[in-house]
Parts: structure tokens; C-alpha cells; sequence
């Protein structure tokens, strides 16, 4: 029997990159899967997906929302009970980045994007955790955050927001677990370091741009000591064993990083990363 048969996965942001391989992998190991994103065609592409798999059509839910809005969010957990009848892995992998309209980073930022990024990479996964509580409850289930090694403790100036949101991600995972650990619930959290998810061209940054960072990080050991940049699977595996109480069951509001040594040296910060973009 696969390790998920009989339990139901939420997985926001699941229209691509992480989001798709995690709920992929989900249903792969026997769960009913919700995926959700604001884009209809890219989430209908990880339904097909899954469906590609063997997937029983009845083992997926999508619903396009705007994970933003707290209609949205009601719309999403009411139709996975309605579909499912049961929570137990909630998933707040949704996120967002934005650049200034001048190309102004730092403290030249508008702070309107911080209003934006703060809204979607924090207060949404707040209410929508709120929502989700006591279906999660019921089931004893799982709440698995994804962060970003941007929150530091190494300063990110060129995307300083971002990092902000993640380092308040990283708190609200460890307040959360002791809230809900009571409850038999547990909340951890994955940060990635670089990843190839296509996140850079949804930002606004140029076509490729984040492709060219790639390429550098990996030419240098200075900043990606392993040599190969992350993929979206590498990342989802480890949000499967989060997930899984057999095998993590003693982790307790922790956030595990991801990043192929990157932060052990971030020798990154040593150089434009902006030119490297083609900004």
C-alpha cells in the first residue's frame, strides 16, 4: 500500500514548479490531491499530469483561485471537503516576488511591494491555515510550509521583501507548531535555495534571467558548492517526508534547508546578481 492511501493533500501553488511535483509525487504515493493556482491552463497541465500516472480522475481536485482573496480560500478548503471529506496535508507553497517598476531593490523599494509580497507570502498562508485548523485537527494531519533560504541570516538586498516574508514564514512555522502540536498536528518547513521553477519570468524579470544565474552558480563553487542547481522534485521529496509522520514524526517546527550548500558560502553575494539577470 502507498504511505498516503486514504489521506487528502492541499497543495497551493501547484500550477508549477514545486507546487506540480509535490502534488505529482502526492498522488503518485496514493493521496487525493487538491492543486490550485490563479492560472487555469498551467493547473490544467498538472491535472493531465497526474492523470498521465494512472490517477483516477475522482483523486484530483483543481481549483483556480485566487489563493489572495479570502473567498478564494473559502472556495478551496469548502470543495476539498465537499470532493474529499477529509484534510490531512495542507501544503502553503504558494508565493510571490515582485520588482519595482523603476528597478529600484533595498530601501529605494516602493513599500507598496512589500505591502503585495507580504500579503501573499504571509497573510494568506495565516488565514488559510486558520481555515484549514480543524479539519486538520480531525484528521491529526500535517501542515508543511515552504520558506526560502532568503530569509536569511544572510542579507538579500536584492530581494529584500521577499526575504522579510520568508524570515516571517520561518516564525510563524516554529509559532504555529507549539500551537498545534497539542492538537496532534505538526508544521515544519522546507527552504530551498536556488531551484529551476520558472519563478524569476512570474517575478517580471527578463526571459531566462534567473536560467543565466543558474548557469553562473553552477560554474562557481563559491556559490553552489554541489555543482548542480536544484529541481522542483528535489524539493517535493523532501515535502513528502515532511509529510510523512512515519518517518519525521519526532520533527517539530523546523525548517529544513535545501540548497546544495549555497548558504555554507554564499560567495554569491559577491557578485551583481542583477547583471548576471540581464537587468
Amino acid at each position: 500500500m502507498a504511505r498516503f492511501t486514504g489521506k487528502v493533500a492541499l497543495v497551493t501553488g501547484s500550477s508549477n514548479g514545486i507546487g506540480r511535483a509535490a502534488a505529482i509525487l502526492f498522488a503518485l504515493d496514493g493521496a487525493k490531491v487538491t492543486i490550485t493556482g490563479r492560472n487555469a491552463q498551467r493547473l490544467e497541465e498538472t491535472r493531465q499530469e497526474i492523470l498521465k500516472s494512472g490517477i483516477p480522475e475522482s483523486h484530483v481536485l483543481a481549483v483556480a483561485c485566487d489563493l489572495g482573496s479570502e473567498q478564494g480560500q473559502d472556495e478551496l478548503i469548502n470543495s476539498t471537503i465537499k470532493s474529499f471529506g477529509r484534510l490531512d496535508i495542507l501544503v502553503n507553497n504558494a508565493g510571490a516576488a515582485f520588482t519595482d517598476s523603476q528597478g529600484r531593490t533595498g530601501l529605494d523599494q516602493d513599500v507598496s511591494d512589500y505591502d503585495k509580497v507580504m500579503h501573499i507570502n504571509m497573510r494568506s498562508v495565516i488565514t488559510l491555515t486558520q481555515k484549514a485548523k480543524k479539519y486538520l485537527i480531525e484528521t491529526k494531519g500535517e501542515i508543511v510550509n515552504v520558506s526560502s533560504v532568503a530569509a536569511g541570516p544572510q542579507a538579500h538586498v536584492d530581494m529584500m521583501y521577499y526575504g522579510m516574508s520568508k524570515a516571517a514564514l520561518d516564525n510563524f512555522t516554529r509559532c504555529a507548531a507549539i500551537d498545534l502540536i497539542q492538537h496532534g498536528v505538526r508544521v515544519n518547513s522546507v527552504s530551498p535555495g536556488g531551484v529551476t521553477t520558472g519563478f524569476g519570468e512570474a517575478m517580471g524579470l527578463p526571459v531566462g534571467g534567473f536560467d543565466n544565474l543558474w548557469h553562473f552558480m553552477e560554474s562557481r563553487k563559491e556559490c553552489l558548492p554541489c555543482g548542480k542547481i536544484g529541481q522542483p522534485e528535489d524539493i517535493a521529496n523532501i515535502i513528502l517526508f515532511l509529510a510523512d509522520r512515519e518517518l519525521s514524526f519526532y520533527i517539530i517546527g523546523q525548517s529544513i534547508v535545501a540548497d546544495g550548500g549555497s548558504t555554507l558560502v554564499m560567495g554569491v553575494q559577491a557578485h551583481d546578481m542583477k547583471t548576471l539577470m540581464g537587468m
